[in-house]
């Protein structure tokens, strides 16, 4: 016998009173469009349907919207203090080398004025040599080739926190 009913961490999501829906999709993306639409389009009967909406309104964001959902991004290797997400996110950085971190920090900066924006990749289960070797490769990217990559990480990220955010009840 299969059961229809709807998983207890989506249950719980779409129950939420507005304001309180609002903060836990903040949890997973900064982008205030990006919550909105996933705010407007409850109930999920899915947990399939929840990601669905999430990675359209992704594909949605516009310019700012991306700055936006960026600017809720620490960059790598220097995890928000008190924000168990990104250094949940960032573990691969926790055993790196002195040597790897500096060099991380100039990375981080170069992309940073080069772009105007934080590095952002999905750095679940990924190594602190993978991450650097991922900006160095991105750091020659054209901005607009660029902005499409960062949409694509911000997908997988958003995707893992919102399956987290089902799971545990926190992004």
């Amino acid at each position: 016998m299969t059961s229809t009913a709807t998983p207890p961490g989506l249950a719980r999501l779409n129950a939420l009173e507005e304001p309180a829906a609002r903060a836990a999709l903040h949890q997973v993306c900064a982008s205030t469009a990006w919550g909105g639409r996933l705010l407007a389009a409850r109930p999920y009967p899915t947990a399939e349907d929840l990601y669905a909406a999430s990675d359209a309104a992704t594909a949605e964001l516009t310019g700012e919207d991306l700055q936006e959902a960026m600017a809720g991004h620490p960059p790598i290797g220097r995890p928000k203090p008190g924000d168990p997400a990104s250094a949940r996110e960032q573990r691969g950085m926790a055993g790196a080398s002195d040597e790897l971190r500096a060099e991380m920090l100039e990375l981080n900066l170069a992309y940073q004025e080069r772009f105007g924006h934080v590095f952002l990749i999905c750095a679940t289960g990924r190594t602190g040599e993978q991450m650097r070797d991922a900006v160095k490769e991105r750091i020659g990217n054209a901005p607009e080739r660029e902005r499409e990559i960062v949409r694509a990480e911000l997908g997988k990220i958003n995707r893992i926190r919102l399956a987290r955010l089902l799971e545990e009840g926190t992004a």
